[in-house]
């Protein structure tokens, strides 16, 4: 996607979780009674902010969305659609972090991707830490814009289930696997992840520093 991916089924999710990601920003700016247009800015800037951030970090250019301008039409459009559908969905929580979590999830997948295939190899941890950026940071950019502690920063798993997903992930490039059926192997596993914490309330420990207590 970023570059394009380099199997048709991480291409095809990447498409989903770019509207999907519009999507979720879409639903948290209607929250906010924000205007058209901020609706269509804060779609655009949280489905492909992530990967943005990652190649300024990594040098790998042009942008994705200078490559693929039909992208910013994507993201545009898809968040423009939840405007006239938002009325239809009667859990606007349960939606938002469903699509939130398919974004996540594909997005890791997507950054660990572009990551191995640059010259010289990057290391493992360098390989999943541009997947964590990829999968968080458009959302991190969407809650900020949103005034909203963003979700990264909470105590429910987040940032895990992203290291965990590109970790999974990035075990199959030494493997001789299908890369498709691997890559559908990764997004059951990260999607699964990431609901179940959701549901179950999986938290991370939380530090709580009061300079009161003695």
């Amino acid at each position: 996607m970023w570059g394009l991916p380099s199997d048709i089924v991480l291409y095809a999710l990447s498409l989903v979780a770019l509207a999907a990601q519009a999507m979720t920003a879409a639903l948290a700016a209607g929250k906010r009674s924000m205007d058209w247009a901020g609706v269509c800015m804060l779609g655009s800037i949280t489905a492909l902010g992530g990967g943005t951030i990652r190649d300024v970090l990594l040098g790998h250019y042009p942008l994705v969305w200078v490559q693929h301008p039909s992208y910013l039409l994507l993201t545009a459009g898809a968040a423009l659609a939840t405007i006239l559908i938002a009325r239809a969905v009667h859990r606007l929580n349960t939606a938002f972090l469903v699509l939130d979590a398919i974004g996540l999830v594909v997005f890791t997948i997507v950054g660990c991707d572009v990551a191995r295939q640059l010259e010289p190899s990057l290391p493992l941890v360098i390989v999943v830490v541009a997947g964590m950026i990829t999968g968080c940071a458009g959302g991190v950019l969407r809650d900020i814009l949103c005034n909203d502690v963003p979700l990264l920063f909470r105590a429910e798993l987040y940032a895990s289930v992203s290291i965990v997903t590109g970790l999974f992930y990035a075990t199959g490039f030494g493997l001789k696997m299908n890369a498709e059926l691997w890559t559908a192997l990764t997004f059951v596993l990260g999607l699964s992840f990431r609901l179940l914490a959701i549901r179950y309330r999986w938290e991370m420990p939380k530090f709580v520093f009061d300079e009161n207590r003695r």
